[in-house]
């Protein structure tokens, strides 16, 4: 019997009836989640839009965070919940040099602390728990309730409200520290230890939900040799009853085929009457799922599609064409948007942009691009490494059936029949935003692209110089970029890129605007009540949009 079995034969009586469609239960202009909604779709609500755009960096508050912030700011019934490691050392308990991992509740208005979560590092260090690293997830919020995944790989569910409500809520009562500044878990899921997950690195999911399911990805991936999957066997997608705690289903569908680790985060798309769970596997396939489940503890695939060319091979270390994915895929309309990347502080090589139709096919088919098949011509299951090897007769065939829209690998701005560094879509860990028939999408080298969402041929391209974790941001008719150097850059949202950019004084087109901040930016920002909400590594940023009356 498989570990996620096991688990879901102690709980199945008290799964047999979930209650559906419960309203989420949040603040006007708040962004309770990872992309504002489970269509992942990086694009502020109207109600966001300022009238004005300050030119200048307009600082309403700032706070100090750890060392180490890779987490996005999230905005919900006036609190910001960020993760963090404990290089603040916020509570007297916890000094500074104790590395946990941290997830910080400050007052939306002030940044003063409310409360915070704390826990310990995993004794198995780097290959598990990366040192320093703290919690890389971005919590989603319905009313008093939050949910993420800690760095030890445990999906938990708090209190929003901490323990400043005088309240214990359960059935998790038995907190260490139960003060007005500590989290008041309400239940705890540990991957690791109930369903023999062995993330790698970090465990980093920002969670979403389907009525009452809760979409998780596990973070199972590679041993510390980078040479096999320890645990094959182990899910690495999950529903869970997002009241209980309690597994509904489980998939390990990338099994052996994990590349390296699983650090993409689920999505949720809507196409007629179906709704579908869109999990990014750690083996460059994006896969669809019924939320629900087949309705005895197993998933219901809908429809997958390999994201990397069959011929292409993985070689550790950022060799090979290869790639898994880390960026969360977004829906727009009835599609699916996401692109390949690896590990974000390795080598930036060539990725791939991929559109792909969501509502293709429901009978568990793949929907690839193409087919991979023996020398005698029978189709072949996936192979980790590389699926087609041509040296041993093995074919690539067209698929009939693909779910394809189109693939983006760079566009050819001068026509001179060659990709510059600047006309190339490289690695990413970042999701693309779109709105009004622009997609915005930024790689890992730090190149801004705007295409043509439909077609996906290139408009644009700006190379801000640095390398960029952050997905874009946008607003009204504004691009936001945040990047590695700190620099906030804004453009305007057109395919004109004389419009999208202004000159220079040198004659280079350059962003609308660019605000410095002071420290590396690896957090998507969000924007609530007209306040961009930037994290540094070390610092937590409330900056206005709009002008300030003098």
């Amino acid at each position: 019997m498989s570990p996620a079995r096991n688990i879901l034969a102690l709980h199945a009586a008290a799964l047999s009836v979930m209650t559906l469609f419960i309203a989420t239960r949040v603040h006007a202009g708040d962004n309770a989640q990872l992309g504002f909604a489970s269509s992942r779709n990086n694009v502020a609500p109207s109600s966001e839009v300022p009238r004005t755009w300050a030119t200048k960096r307009c600082v309403q508050w700032e706070r100090g965070l750890g060392t180490q912030t890779n987490g996005s700011p999230i905005v919900a019934g006036g609190k910001v919940f960020i993760g963090t490691n404990n290089g603040g050392g916020y509570l007297n308990r916890s000094h500074s040099d104790v590395d946990l991992g941290v997830l910080l509740c400050v007052d939306e208005a002030t940044g003063d602390l409310l409360w915070q979560y704390s826990c310990e590092k995993l004794l198995s260090g780097n290959v598990h728990d990366f040192k320093e690293v703290g919690i890389c997830s971005t919590p989603l919020v319905e009313g008093d309730r939050l949910w993420f995944v800690s760095s030890r790989g445990e999906v938990i569910c708090l209190d929003a409200e901490g323990f400043r409500d005088d309240e214990n809520d359960g059935p998790h009562i038995e907190e260490q520290f139960s003060t007005a500044l500590e989290a008041d878990i309400v239940w705890r899921l540990d991957m690791m230890g109930e369903l023999c997950v062995e993330q790698h690195n970090m465990a980093n999911c920002s969670v979403t939900t389907v009525d009452d399911v809760l979409l998780v990805c596990t973070s199972n991936g590679i041993d510390r040799a980078h040479e096999r999957v320890p645990a094959p066997e182990s899910p690495s997608f999950l529903g869970i009853n997002k009241h209980s705690g309690q597994l509904i289903w489980s998939d390990n569908s990338p099994g052996a085929n994990v590349l390296h680790g699983q650090w993409s985060s689920p999505t949720v798309a809507v196409t007629g009457n179906v709704t579908q769970a869109i999990f990014a596997g750690g083996d460059g396939w994006m896969y669809s799922f019924d939320p629900r489940g087949d309705g005895t503890g197993n998933a219901k695939l809908l429809w997958k599609f390999d994201c990397n060319s069959k011929t292409s091979r993985w070689i550790d270390r950022d060799r090979g064409e290869r790639n898994n994915i880390i960026a969360t895929p977004v829906v727009h309309g009835h599609c699916v948007y996401v692109a390949t990347g690896r590990d974000p502080t390795r080598h930036e090589g060539r990725g791939r942009l991929w559109c792909v139709d969501a509502a293709m096919n429901f009978g568990g088919s793949d929907v690839s691009e193409e087919l991979a098949f023996d020398s005698d011509g029978k189709p072949m299951a996936h192979r980790r490494t590389q699926a087609v090897d041509r040296s041993h007769g093995e074919v690539v065939r067209v698929n009939p059936n693909t779910a394809a829209r189109w693939c983006y690998t760079g566009s050819d701005a001068n026509s001179d029949g060659k990709l510059a560094h600047r006309e190339q879509m490289h690695r990413t860990i970042s999701s693309v935003a779109i709105k009004d028939g622009l997609l915005i999408a930024v790689d890992i080298s730090g190149v801004v692209h705007c295409l043509d969402a439909t077609r996906g041929s290139g408009f644009w391209t700006y190379d801000t110089l640095e390398k960029t974790w952050a997905s874009p941001l946008i607003v009204g008719d504004r691009v936001i970029i945040a990047d590695e150097g700190g620099t906030i850059s804004i453009f305007k949202l057109s395919a004109d890129p004389e419009i999208a950019m202004r000159v220079a004084a040198d004659g280079e087109r350059v962003p609308i605007v660019r605000w410095n901040l002071d420290g590396e930016i690896r957090a998507t920002p969000t924007v609530s009540k007209g306040i961009l909400f930037a994290a540094t590594q070390e610092k937590l940023y409330a900056l206005r949009l709009s002008k300030v009356d003098k």
